[in-house]
């Protein structure tokens, strides 16, 4: 029996956008358990985000869901109310079949089921805290003035959210591919997965800092304190004209901590058995990506972050043919991650 229906492909193409193209790519022997856990992350993403819907109301629906995703409820969660407030027919669709998400979960082999469960009970638990952690607070900041922005306390606060909504989702990655496609290869377990952890952090990141305007003007900010205040700013004024100086210095020494964690994930990418050319494809597209945002974001000023940093799709497409074309010649595929020292990369990859 299919872990998903066919239908289902339609459903990941309208809600997946790029992360299909790394579906597609991947070894069929995979490809089904991760679009499946994507589908679901993506079902309490959906719900944790509409925020016409009280927070507490979303909260329950997360727990909910939950417990049916680890079994503990025979009782299918109905999201009837949250589908009605969804501005995209494609996540109106995704709760309205969150039923048949659960139900494919069911059909996955034990093994592959603990590790999905595993997974998002993790996501929702970064989710759920989020939401904790900004109740009450107004939807537009401008509605009440930058002091109703509220920022993370400490950068451990930080590290640890983007662990538990993306860093988990590397490690998951990395026990499912291995358990699949290469379970007798001899490599670094223990670094293996703390890189595909990194990995998972240093996407997250990116989508942070690249997010953070539109965050502020929801009352929100990663940024935590103990690097806002020794920087002479505060949740409220960080993105004022005058401290563009300031803020940049603090952005840019998180953008060199997500290219820290990206290059964590480059040497993740080669780590893997050089015949995975697929699941190295897959891994590569989105870190290539993440890295062409970063160098966006650092030659961008104030004004162009609030107009949110894009990668053309001309400069995507670029991105996916050169690697594909370089990933058959081990010296064309090291060349594509130019800012890594070429003497560590060489000795920590494994491309025989």
């Amino acid at each position: 029996m299919p872990i998903m229906a066919d239908s289902a492909d339609d459903l990941l193409q309208a809600t997946a956008r790029s992360f299909y193209l790394t579906l597609r790519v991947l070894p069929s022997r995979v490809r089904a358990q991760i679009g499946l856990a994507y589908l679901l992350a993506r079902t309490t993403d959906t719900i944790a985000d509409t925020d016409l819907v009280p927070p507490e109301q979303r909260l329950k629906a997360l727990h909910q869901l939950r417990d049916s995703i680890l079994g503990d409820s025979h009782v299918p969660p109905a999201f009837a109310e949250l589908a009605r407030q969804q501005g995209s027919p494609a996540e109106r669709r995704l709760l309205e079949r969150a039923g048949d998400g659960l139900a494919a979960l069911q059909r996955c082999p034990a093994g592959d089921r603990k590790l999905i469960q595993d997974v998002l009970v993790i996501i929702t638990s970064g989710q759920e805290l989020d939401l904790q952690r900004f109740a009450g607070r107004p939807d537009q900041a401008a509605a009440t003035g930058p002091s109703a922005v509220i920022a993370l306390a400490t950068m451990a606060e930080l590290d640890d959210y983007t662990y538990r909504v993306a860093g988990c989702v590397g490690e998951f990655w990395t026990k499912l591919c291995r358990a699949h496609l290469f379970p007798k290869v001899a490599l670094d377990e223990a670094r293996f997965v703390a890189d595909g952890i990194r990995f998972g952090k240093g996407l997250q990141l990116v989508n942070i800092l690249r997010d953070l305007p539109a965050d502020w003007a929801n009352g929100r900010c990663y940024l935590p304190l103990e690097a806002l205040t020794p920087a002479g700013l505060t949740p409220g004024n960080l993105l004022r004209p005058e401290n563009e100086a300031a803020f940049l210095r603090l952005f840019r020494a998180h953008l060199d901590q997500a290219e820290s964690h990206l290059a964590a994930g480059w040497r993740y990418t080669n780590t893997l058995p050089f015949r995975q050319f697929r699941v190295r494809l897959a891994c590569v597209w989105p870190l290539l990506l993440g890295v062409k945002t970063i160098e966006k974001m650092r030659r961008t000023g104030l004004a162009g972050l609030q107009q949110r940093v894009k990668v053309s799709r001309g400069e995507v497409y670029r991105l996916l043919c050169a690697s594909t074309l370089a990933s058959p010649v081990p010296l064309l595929w090291r060349m594509l991650w130019h800012k890594l020292d070429a003497k560590a990369v060489a000795s920590d990859c494994n491309l025989a």
